[in-house]
This record gives structure tokens, sequence and C-alpha cells, in this order.
């Protein structure tokens, strides 16, 4: 019995420790609640502020962007505006420096960029070097020998520039040989920049010789009735110091270079054939002979190279039908051989002495730039036939024009430095200002 009471006991007493802990655990519990419900409340806060930070964040977003978008516009709409008024004040300077040039007489040079043509080269050789400005079509630069070289001329031609877009440039003063004026234009550039192209072109693409007479011949039209035309024309190629007429039935016939007897002091070639023409159509048959007769080969720089200088000579007399009076112009077409480095072009035999020929003629053209340049008294003319022969182009009172053929090829960079170098040396040549023939060759400013 005393033990089973005794396990009572214990029973009993471990109930109460039972009961006492219960009892503590929910008093804890009771003191945990308003802990809890704090926390509760504080999370439920924080979810709610996490719910409208996410909201705010968005709306701040779009407020952001609106106000990027808006100054980006303002940006770009002051940028346009000084785009425009840039391009305005380019324009204005492009007009008044061709007054000041025409004033000058100065001789305007334009460059005219070859298209890039891929020949899969694995040097890289093929990789295009100039640099122009989209903005500014006289400038251009491209780095040579670890020096940028930057150069100045009168217009650019992009390579996407097409024939049209060529010769609408320097039709003005293509045109004003039909009033009297002695006219020059004439193409410059090492071997296989292009110069046949832009002075001929093709059946699809003509160059400025066949639009200059075809636009020639639309003004003489325009003032029947009022004028009346004579046109004449003649073709010749010096082709190893050796003026050879390329419209003769004989065109291995030398011509030599004289004085004309009619005291007018300018030159003419005795013998030399002048075709009188009548219409485009026939203008072209006579072109295309000459192109026959014209010299060229093929080097490794170009597959059909221009082994001599080519000179078209139109001449053009009209009378005032009213007046009486009478004009003589002249407008001398010139696509010039290229200048080529002999060890590159694979020169050899009769080709090197054409190579030799040419680069000699070319120097010398260079002797009468830079004596007319710094306006010295004696002009070396003479010390090529090319020169003796653009005397009458080159000298004082007349309208000429340059067009500097350069290559875009890093092969080619050194050829197309010595071309620009020479162009920008042009570009200071001063003939004085234009002189207009009438009378049978007296010259009025």
């Amino acid at each position: 019995m005393l033990g089973a009471a005794h396990g009572a006991a214990e029973a009993s007493a471990h109930g109460c420790v039972h009961i006492l802990q219960c009892a503590g655990m929910q008093s804890r519990l009771a003191s945990l609640q308003p802990v809890l419900k704090n926390m509760k409340s504080n999370y439920n806060s924080l979810r709610s502020q996490v719910r409208n930070f996410s909201q705010f964040y968005e709306a701040s977003i779009r407020e952001a962007r609106r106000q990027i978008c808006d100054a980006v516009t303002d940006v770009s709409e002051a940028n346009k505006d000084l785009l425009l008024k840039y391009q305005r004040e380019m324009q204005l300077r492009k007009k008044y420096h061709n007054q000041l040039v025409e004033l000058k007489g100065n001789i305007r040079v334009l460059c005219r960029v070859r298209p890039h043509v891929d020949t899969g080269e694995e040097d890289g050789s093929g990789a295009s070097t100039i640099i122009t400005d989209v903005n500014d079509d006289t400038k251009l630069s491209l780095h040579y020998k670890g020096k940028d070289r930057n150069f100045e001329l009168d217009k650019i031609f992009l390579p996407h520039t097409t024939q049209e877009e060529v010769f609408q440039e320097i039709e003005p003063v293509v045109m004003s040989c039909i009033n009297g004026y002695n006219v020059c234009i004439f193409a410059y550039g090492q071997t296989g920049s292009g110069k046949t192209y832009t002075m001929e072109g093709t059946a699809e693409n003509p160059g400025i010789n066949q639009q200059a007479l075809c636009a020639l011949y639309q003004e003489m039209e325009a003032r029947r009735g009022l004028w009346s035309y004579s046109v004449s024309l003649s073709m010749v190629e010096i082709y190893n110091e050796v003026i050879r007429d390329l419209l003769s039935k004989d065109p291995q016939e030398k011509l030599d270079i004289k004085l004309n007897p009619d005291g007018s002091g300018q030159l003419h070639l005795p013998g030399l054939t002048r075709k009188e023409v009548k219409s485009l159509r026939h203008i072209r048959k006579i072109l295309s002979l000459g192109k026959r007769n014209r010299a060229t080969f093929c080097t490794n720089m170009n597959e059909r190279s221009s082994r001599s200088h080519a000179l078209l000579t139109i001449t053009i007399t009209g009378q005032e039908l009213s007046s009486g009076a009478v004009t003589t112009g002249k407008l001398n077409l010139v696509d010039l051989a290229g200048s080529e480095r002999v060890w590159k072009s694979g020169a050899e035999g009769e080709r090197l002495k054409e190579a030799q020929n040419i680069n000699k003629s070319l120097l010398a053209l260079g002797e009468v730039i830079q004596a007319l340049r710094a306006k010295q008294g004696h002009i070396p003319f003479r010390n090529s036939k090319l020169t003796y022969l653009l005397q009458d182009s080159l000298g004082k009172g007349n309208k000429t024009v340059m067009m500097v053929q350069v290559s875009s090829l890093e092969s080619n960079i050194g050829e197309t430095v010595c071309s620009l170098n020479f162009a920008q040396r042009v570009c200071k040549v001063e003939l004085g200002p234009a002189s207009r023939r009438m009378d049978g060759g007296r010259a009025e400013v």
C-alpha cells in the first residue's frame, strides 16, 4: 500500500509540474501576442510600402524617360538648326569663294575620288584611305607616313558622284566659251585613277567631252535667230614628245607648234585637221575616230592605259545678227596620260620609254604651275610639247579647271598624296581676269 501511495503522489506531483509548465507557456504566449501582432502590422506596412515604391519607381522612370526625350529633342532641334545655319554659311562661303576665284582668274581645282572596287587583295591594300567631310565638300584627309595630311580644294566629288553631277559643277565655265572666252578643262592623276572615264565616259555614262558638246549645241539652238555659229573640232595627242593628228588620214604624221601668222600671238599647228561639224551625231563619229587612233596599251596598273596626252579642241565662232559683232571662243578638253612609278607599272621596252616621256612632260607641267604661282617673269612653257601646247590655256586671261583624279586604295596612297600636293599648288595659280575674244581674236576683259 505504501508503494501504491508513493506512486500516486509522484504522479500527482508530475501533473502539477505539467500544469505549471502549460500555464507558463500560455503566459509567455500571451506576452508574445502583442509582439507578433506588431510584427504582422509592420510586415503589412512594409508590403504596402514596397508596393507603393514599385509604383513610384515606375512613375519616376516614366518621368525621367520623358524628361530625357524632351532634352534629346531640344538638343536635336538645336543641332538641326545649327546644321542648317552651318550649311547656309558653307553655301555662302562657296559662292563668295567662286566669285573671288573668277575675279582673280584662279585655276579652279576639283577632285574626284575613284570608287573603291574590292580586288580581294590579302594584304589589305584594297582598303579605302581617304576621309571626307560630309558637311564640307572642299576638304579631305588621309594618313600617310605617320602624319595626317589635310587638303582643301574647290570641290571634292565622292566616289558615288555621277557623271552628270560632275558636269553640272563645271557647266557654267564650259558654256562661257560660246561667248568668246578660252576655256580649258584638264584631267590629272595617276594611271588607273579614272581620268579617261571622267573626260570621255562610256556610251551609257558620257563624260565631260560629250556632255559639254551637247550643252553647247543646245545653247546655240536656243539662240537661233539672234546669233549665227560655226563650230570646228580638232584632236591631237602627244606621244613620246611627238604631236600626232588623231583625225588625219595618216595619224603618224608629226606636227610642230608655230606662232599664228595672224599676229594674235597665239599658237597653232600647221597642217592640223580641223573638221567643221554640223550636228552632235557628226561629232560623235569624229570622236570615235580619234579615240581609235589614240595610243593605249596594257600595264600592271591599268588594263587599258592611255600612253599619251589627248587634246580635244572645239572652236566656236559666233556672229550677232543685229550688230554684226563676232566672238571666237575655244574649249580645250585635255585627258592627260597618267603619272606612274616605273617599278610599279612594270613598264619595259617601249612602255618604259612612254612612261619616262609622260613623267617628264608632267614634271614640266609642274614647273609651269610653280612659275605661274610665283608670278615669275618667265614661264617655262617650252620645256615640253605638252606645256607649249597648253600655253594658250594656261596663259593670262583664260578660264581653266583642273580635275584631279585620285584612287582611294591604300596601295596607291603615295601617288594620291603626290596628286593632291600638285592640286593644292594649282589652286594658288592666278591667271588674271578672263578676257573675251571679239572681232577676229581681239581680247576684251
